[in-house]
């Protein structure tokens, strides 16, 4: 594992999955993979889960693909029988509990869409690979260093077994996104020198623990406001835009150093705000900034200024001249990144993203642990120095608890205070 990305790299991937160009090329997808058939499996069947469907059902459609549901997985037994009603799935292949992803496996989907807490993916994506199941994964990928290191050696084997794995950074399957990024690559900007990557919100949705719950139905129920189910928000959210910074400028950040924290939210153990410095090395520095409270100025988006242009929603060249792109998709790319994920198999071309988003996952956890612990947290400490504190800085109950039962949650409301 290397400490950064060839620009080739980078690019590559996004080009091949990208360069679908307009609608004569969807017309002659649509009349090379028309008839094809694809047995489908969903595990996390909460919204995003059924979006996620929504939207692997629209790409099929584009592709004249007919896709059959034949499964249906969840932590909860009315979302897994909602979702196989919803999705036509036979009462007997809707599945609960925290085995219930066992079961698809066994089963005979082509492709599996992942769309349970980031705590889970790991297991679920090396459970899928072993299966010699194609997969689309939600992001972010894991909540701790283990966790993304997991999702690469997942990747890894996928690329052996000639396994599509596609996650869901749907930017890097996004027209003008991937405009930009080649009109970036290919030099109208000059060499980035810093920037700035923004997710400012609030928080999504708190759900309130109920007096029948176990300890674990709560967590799973809340997932987005903990931690150790979530990463926190700059890994569950922002990682979008840290993601889009690293592509954008070529390679992975080598050190994160930040701050943050917790004056408003309403439940679980996350912070309100954070500020991370990324270093991505030779003078280039990325000021990372999210926040989750209500009320307060709201942006999302990415910035950055290069020696010959700069960025901001769109390549600008200081000296006025454009470089052209390709020609890439339009549309949802919530769904052209399912598009992208079928053709790719139809093509016998597997696309693999798990490498890149566990990159970006990672950067993201780094923000993390560094303004929860006051220390500087290098891409070295995560990814390749074992002896460092943070290698195995791992989080719990892990997705292996759950599955066992061994569930005692947090107390509510207390948050990391980095040490005085």
């Amino acid at each position: 594992m290397t400490d950064t990305i060839s620009r080739r790299s980078f690019i590559g991937s996004t080009v091949a999955a990208g360069a679908v160009a307009g609608s004569f090329s969807i017309l002659n997808a649509h009349a090379q993979a028309g008839g094809k058939k694809f047995k489908a499996a969903l595990i996390g069947c909460g919204g995003r889960g059924n979006g996620a469907a929504q939207n692997f059902n629209e790409a099929a459609k584009m592709l004249g693909v007919d896709v059959t549901w034949v499964g249906a997985a969840d932590w909860f037994e009315a979302s897994a029988k909602n979702f196989g009603t919803k999705f036509a799935v036979p009462a007997d292949k809707c599945f609960w509990g925290g085995d219930a992803y066992r079961k698809i496996m066994a089963g005979d989907a082509d492709i599996v869409l992942i769309a349970t807490a980031p705590n889970f993916r790991p297991l679920h994506v090396e459970a899928a690979v072993e299966a010699g199941k194609h997969i689309f994964m939600e992001k972010p990928v894991a909540v701790d260093p283990p966790g993304a290191r997991r999702i690469i050696a997942a990747g890894e084997i996928a690329k052996k077994k000639g396994l599509s794995i596609v996650a869901g950074t749907q930017r890097r399957h996004q027209k003008n996104y991937l405009e930009s990024a080649h009109r970036i690559h290919e030099g109208e900007m000059g060499k980035i020198l810093n920037g700035q990557v923004y997710w400012l919100g609030s928080v999504p949705w708190v759900r309130p623990r109920k007096p029948e719950q176990s300890d674990a139905d709560y967590l799973v129920k809340n997932w987005v406001n903990w931690a150790m189910m979530s990463g926190d928000h700059i890994c569950e959210q922002h990682v979008h835009n840290i993601d889009v910074a690293s592509w954008f400028i070529g390679r992975n950040p080598l050190s994160a150093n930040g701050f943050g924290g917790r004056s408003r939210r309403e439940s679980g153990d996350q912070f309100d705000v954070f500020s991370v410095d990324f270093d991505y090395g030779e003078g280039c520095h990325v000021h990372s900034m999210c926040r989750q409270n209500k009320g307060c100025y709201s942006r999302v988006g990415e910035a950055f200024a290069g020696t010959e242009g700069h960025y901001d929603g769109r390549v600008k060249s200081h000296s006025g001249t454009a470089i052209a792109a390709p020609e890439f998709m339009s549309g949802n790319p919530y769904a052209i990144e399912h598009f992208h994920l079928i053709k790719s198999i139809i093509d016998g071309k597997p696309l693999n993203e798990a490498e890149t988003v566990a990159h970006a996952t990672m950067a993201a956890i780094m923000g993390r642990i560094s303004a929860y612990t006051g220390q500087i947290v290098r891409w070295s400490d995560v990814m390749l120095n074992e002896k460092s504190r943070f290698y195995n800085d791992a989080v719990t109950p892990s997705a292996e608890d759950f599955e066992l039962g061994n569930i005692v949650a947090p107390e509510d409301n207390v948050c990391p205070i980095p040490p005085g």
